[in-house]
């Protein structure tokens, strides 16, 4: 069983699917590990560490993927016309594709029609078989914490109130606005750095996990917050009249923050706007706003994604993409164990080889294509979905 691990081509990525650690694993299941040269640089991963645990280091794309049956990333392949390489046409039919693809319904069919089983991590239900190869938590925890850590260089002020001789700086506001995954690691984070935190979620469950945590819970409470969060554990998309009356509560919240952070995500759908103009103006100069959903077009309307800018008030917001990319090294070793635990999880031990039960909810999951066709109703046309 050949496993091949390719450099991630696109933009800004600068995450790895497979780290020295993990591929010492693959090996001892009785895999081949092949690495295209290079993979790890942006994360510190040298290709001699990959080399010393047994891998195969392979100058391009198409040495690393010649007979490969499994292939990971952390970003789709690149496909015809969008970069240099065509990695999907690279790829062997019949390989099982393993990363976080963000498919659409051309892509999906794309795999199909290259014989190609595409399984893509982010798809996975939120059950606790899932839990310890959840990508999305896994990398979204990082950013959370990343998010503060930049929110915190951005801000002159310091985080915690310092005492000196000269005269006492007070502790930073900070507002977390949404309290998943990301939003608890912001919470835990600006409170350890000293700050004075308070965060708000639509979620009816966030509310005592605010708390847990020391925060003050910003936010209005009614009938439709109560019912706000899906089965999997997603928060629901809010009806205009529920959001307006929410901005407003945080609007008297946003106007006194020294630095906010914006986590809220809608899963596939355009980030909801938290932050509007109005509230960009109350703030303080010199305050910041860190947006964690900017590649969802971000959940501030002043936010430009992938830059970092100062508005005309003063206000830093900080825009950019990947954020989990920004902290590559511990990113990708996260998400390495994340498709390890996938991989090994559906292991055949004698057969040497995985075996993705089509019944097994992790797979009708988060499966896309299976031996030339469509199988995810997500990807399928509307009619043979329903």
């Amino acid at each position: 069983m050949r496993l091949a691990v390719l450099k991630e081509r696109r933009g800004g990525e600068t995450r790895v699917a497979a780290t020295p650690e993990t591929v010492k694993k693959y090996i001892a299941l009785g895999c081949t590990v092949a690495v295209e040269a290079g993979l790890g640089i942006h994360a510190g991963q040298p290709d001699a560490a990959y080399a010393e645990a047994g891998a195969l280091i392979f100058n391009n794309a198409a040495g690393a993927l010649a007979g490969a049956e499994i292939v990971l990333k952390v970003r789709a392949p690149l496909a015809q016309g969008e970069g240099e390489v065509d990695e999907l046409y690279l790829i062997p039919r019949g390989a099982l594709v393993i990363g976080t693809l963000g498919a659409d319904t051309v892509a999906a069919q794309r795999y199909a029609t290259l014989g190609l089983d595409a399984v893509s991590m982010e798809l996975l239900p939120r059950i606790t078989r899932a839990q310890s190869m959840d990508v999305l938590s896994s990398q979204a925890n990082l950013a959370g914490y990343r998010a503060v850590i930049e929110g915190a260089v951005a801000y002159d002020k310091g985080f915690p109130m310092l005492m000196t001789a000269a005269g006492t700086i007070p502790a930073a506001n900070v507002l977390i606005m949404g309290a998943g995954v990301a939003g608890l690691q912001a919470i835990a984070t600006a409170r350890r750095l000293g700050g004075r935190v308070s965060a708000t979620d639509v979620r009816p469950a966030a509310k005592e996990e605010i708390k847990s945590l020391g925060a003050t819970f910003v936010g209005y409470e009614d009938e439709e917050m109560k019912a706000a969060q899906t089965t999997g554990g997603y928060a629901k998309a809010m009806s205009p009249e529920y959001l307006a009356k929410q901005a407003e509560v945080v609007a008297v919240a946003a106007a006194k923050a020294d630095v906010i952070v914006c986590t809220a995500l809608v899963q596939g759908r355009r980030a909801p706007i938290l932050i509007n103009d109005a509230m960009v103006a109350s703030m303080k100069p010199g305050s910041v706003i860190v947006d964690i959903a900017s590649d969802a077009g971000g959940n501030c309307s002043a936010t430009v994604p992938g830059q970092a800018i100062t508005t005309a008030n003063g206000v830093k917001v900080l825009g950019w993409n990947n954020w989990p990319g920004r902290i590559a090294g511990a990113a990708s070793n996260l998400y390495a164990r994340n498709l390890l635990t996938f991989l090994t999880t559906f292991w055949d031990k004698e057969a040497k080889k995985a075996v993705l039960n089509p019944e097994d909810d992790i797979i009708k999951g988060s499966q896309i294509t299976r031996a030339g066709a469509v199988v995810h109703p997500n990807f399928l046309p509307k009619e043979t979905a329903a």
